[in-house]
């Protein structure tokens, strides 16, 4: 037979796995191998030969005391072995020891030949399928490209993505997205799990808020590099959003630099989003300034807040502005800022002038909205 660390290495090299994990499976197919060649009730374990350093197949039995319950046990025999007749072996042998008798694995036959290849080819699959599933479950919130393969009769996208399956539900997929086979689209993974019929499968979306930043994430190097932080994003998939960011340098334009030269990097990021418009604000710790810039491009003439709620003043022409077409814009703002917003429309007419602070600018995909600004 060939010599068990060559099998072992061979395994590693081929399967990617690690020296150690290879082994742990070598060795749990020696030991079922043996089980099912000998008998279930026997006791085996695998252990380095001391001679020639390799892994060693042994059968062990535990010494008990004369009268245990366990001498009463089916297939008590092959497991323990009373003290008195252990002390006819070696008299310095106690209660609690093991004698471990090696199997010589080249005894066992072809039957058994069979059986631990078998065995070998299931546990060496189940570590491959384990270190994949692992490797999938650090990869949940990046970005992959699938190749379309099948949209089911439900509108389903299955996907191939290197050596899974990927499934894009329809309740992930943008509003008025249509794909066919052999399409390639970005999505975010969303999560990774097991299957008992198909095995692992890796779900993505590309409505959640995480897939937005992750794009511009990948257009903005001011945000892939860390100058510039996503806070939260919002959305109504293939409608709206909105991104709240910051810049660690008061030399960097947070706004500016998301949406880029005539919006050429926030443009990029609409159109992979199904033409999706993104607003840009900038973010503030200050939950009041916070809630009125969230709110753009409505003029807020005043924001309380109380407790999960904030109470927004502002005149009667902003109101609308405020809402958005079909509420869209107060949502967001909502979904934001984590606030219940109240809107309290007061008399007049709101003008830039009539902020008690200098009017700062928030850009998005439709185009420069006034917003209120802090000093």
């Amino acid at each position: 037979m060939e010599k068990i660390s060559s099998i072992i290495e061979s395994i590693a090299n081929e399967k990617g796995l690690e020296p150690q994990i290879a082994q742990n499976a070598v060795s749990t197919a020696l030991i079922n191998t043996a089980k099912r060649i000998f008998g279930e009730e026997y006791k085996y374990a695998v252990e380095t030969d001391q001679e020639s350093g390799e892994l060693a197949l042994f059968q062990k039995v535990q010494i008990v005391e004369d009268d245990s319950a366990k001498l009463e046990e089916e297939g008590a025999k092959e497991r323990y072995l009373p003290i008195s007749k252990a002390k006819e072996l070696d008299s310095e042998l106690e209660v609690g020891d093991e004698l471990t008798y090696k199997v010589d694995l080249n005894d066992m036959g072809r039957t058994a030949a069979s059986i631990l290849y078998r065995e070998l080819e299931y546990h060496i699959q189940r570590e491959v399928a384990q270190k994949t599933y692992e490797s999938y479950q650090k990869k949940v919130g990046s970005i992959i490209s699938i190749i379309v393969t099948r949209v089911d009769d439900n509108e389903n996208t299955y996907g191939e993505y290197r050596e899974i399956k990927a499934i894009l539900p329809m309740k992930s997929r943008i509003k008025g997205e249509k794909f066919k086979v052999g399409d390639t689209v970005r999505c975010i993974i969303r999560r990774v799990y097991i299957d008992k019929k198909l095995g692992m499968i890796v779900e993505l979306s590309r409505t959640s808020p995480k897939f937005l930043e992750e794009l511009l994430r990948l257009e903005v190097p001011e945000i892939a590099d860390g100058n510039v932080i996503i806070h939260k994003s919002a959305r109504i998939p293939g409608e709206r959003a909105k991104v709240a960011l910051s810049s660690i340098s008061p030399n960097i334009d947070p706004v500016g630099a998301t949406v880029g030269t005539k919006g050429i990097r926030i443009n990029a990021v609409s159109q992979e989003l199904n033409g999706e418009n993104i607003d840009c604000i900038e973010y503030s710790a200050i939950p009041e300034k916070y809630v009125a810039r969230a709110l753009s491009p409505a003029i807020i003439s005043d924001v309380k807040i109380e407790g999960d709620k904030a109470i927004v003043s502002l005149a009667s022409d902003q109101k609308s502005k405020a809402i958005g077409r079909s509420g869209i814009n107060i949502r967001l703002a909502s979904m934001l800022t984590g606030y219940e917003i109240e809107l309290n429309e007061l008399e007049g007419t709101a003008t830039p002038t009539q902020e008690s602070e200098p009017e700062e600018k928030t850009k998005s995909t439709d185009a420069l909205k006034s917003l209120f600004g802090e000093s």
